[in-house]
């Protein structure tokens, strides 16, 4: 029981020697932590008269918020878009394991599947806190089947499906309850589809534009009408011309609403995205690029054959194609790989890769009062890392939930 004179007899934890990531940059400063929140010293030493109960000697290491993935598919042998006897077990396995990579929360990702497999999975996985049993689930990432056939990527095509109606019906009769869904991926140009974006969106669900061949003015629609991401930019949809940017135009558009940021997702695992791309999109919207692994059952697991969804999938060294083509179908590359790759590539500051993977996703979802900043009053979810950006240990709510072996 702490012997100081705080309000509270929960202990305070003292983060010291450490460098944080705050406001854009990494300063020397300590960091406190009381019931899984980050405190304002100034406020513990004047308003309460409290002290440290408990110091971490960080040994120099940087202290970032832990990292978001909005966009991963599965890993370690489990497929989200496969129901099991126990969809929970498996969405918990990969919530722990990926606790390794510095990810404190998630967006399980659901690839185009039929309405079976979405009534079956969805009431299952619950939006939860994250601990030492695994990083927090922020909600669903429904990624189709409202897309393009000619984008479908790895999507199987006899389950995408179209608008038949305006409205919230459409989604409903396939997917079930949106209770705990976060994100919609759908194709803008559909017919029918802006009445969606406004209504998803209207209900606080992230709607994002991919799997398309929707041309600058429809995507830029779909946003006035409340779209806000972009499912992996350059992917699954039409390369860049000059004439008609495509989605990719949206990333410097001057139809956007005022006060309104149009983020996209990156695969930065030196395979889905030549590092020239990555750094013209960086460059050109630094503030929007938020890192997602898109990642697949094979994630941590040898080469071979695997799932995704409804597809057999094979793994030849780093790439993950739909078995027999050439067609790219997610990543195996981990978040902590993603951070170094794009920092790498893109020539930007540790704390913008940093922000990448943390900050904006984080302000995608509307949830940047909380997570994704180490500011007075955020969540304790803390990554500790090297000067290389390679993971020493993870935190949540202020609790080590993983070290790296000695």
């Amino acid at each position: 029981m702490p012997t100081n004179k705080s309000v509270s007899d929960s202990p305070i934890t003292r983060f010291i020697n450490c460098r944080i990531l705050r406001d854009h940059q990494l300063q020397r400063e300590d960091l406190w932590v009381r019931e899984g929140r980050i405190l304002d010293p100034k406020k513990l030493f004047f308003d309460e008269q409290g002290y440290a109960d408990v110091h971490v000697d960080c040994e120099g290491s940087i202290v970032a918020p832990g990292f978001i993935d909005v966009q991963i598919n599965g890993g370690y042998g489990i497929d989200f878009s496969l129901p099991s006897e126990d969809v929970n077990a498996g969405v918990s396995f990969v919530a722990k394991k990926i606790l390794q990579h510095g990810v404190t929360s998630f967006c399980p990702t659901l690839v185009t599947s039929p309405p079976s497999i979405y009534h079956k999975v969805l009431p299952e996985v619950k939006v939860q806190n994250g601990g030492a049993d695994g990083a927090g689930v922020l909600g669903l990432h429904l990624e189709g089947p409202f897309i393009s056939e000619k984008k479908k990527g790895a999507h199987p095509q006899p389950f995408i499906r179209k608008f038949h109606s305006g409205g919230i019906d459409n989604l409903t009769e396939v997917y079930g309850s949106l209770d705990n869904v976060a994100i919609v991926t759908l194709a803008p140009e559909l017919e029918h589809s802006q009445s969606v974006v406004r209504e998803l969106s209207q209900r606080g669900i992230t709607v994002s534009l991919g799997h398309s061949m929707a041309n600058l003015s429809q995507a830029e629609e779909a946003v006035r009408h409340g779209a806000s991401f972009i499912t992996h930019l350059f992917n699954a949809m039409p390369s860049f011309h000059h004439r008609d940017p495509g989605i990719v135009g949206l990333l410097t558009s001057d139809q956007v609403p005022a006060g309104q940021t149009v983020y996209y997702g990156m695969i930065a695992d030196g395979i889905h995205t030549n590092p020239a791309a990555l750094r013209i999109a960086h460059r050109s919207h630094p503030s929007g690029l938020v890192l997602v692994t898109d990642a697949v059952t094979a994630m941590g697991l040898p080469p071979g054959r695997h799932t995704l969804g409804q597809q057999v999938i094979e793994i030849q060294g780093l790439h993950a194609y739909v078995a027999g083509t050439d067609t790219l179908s997610g990543s195996i590359a981990t978040m902590d790989k993603c951070v170094r790759h794009f920092r790498q590539a893109s020539g930007c500051s540790i704390e913008e890769a940093l922000e990448a993977a943390s900050l904006h996703p984080a302000q995608l979802l509307g949830i940047s009062h909380r997570k994704g900043k180490l500011d007075y009053g955020s969540d304790a979810d803390l990554v500790f890392l090297d000067d290389e950006l390679s993971i020493k240990s993870t935190f949540i709510s202020g609790e080590e939930v993983w070290r790296k072996a000695a």
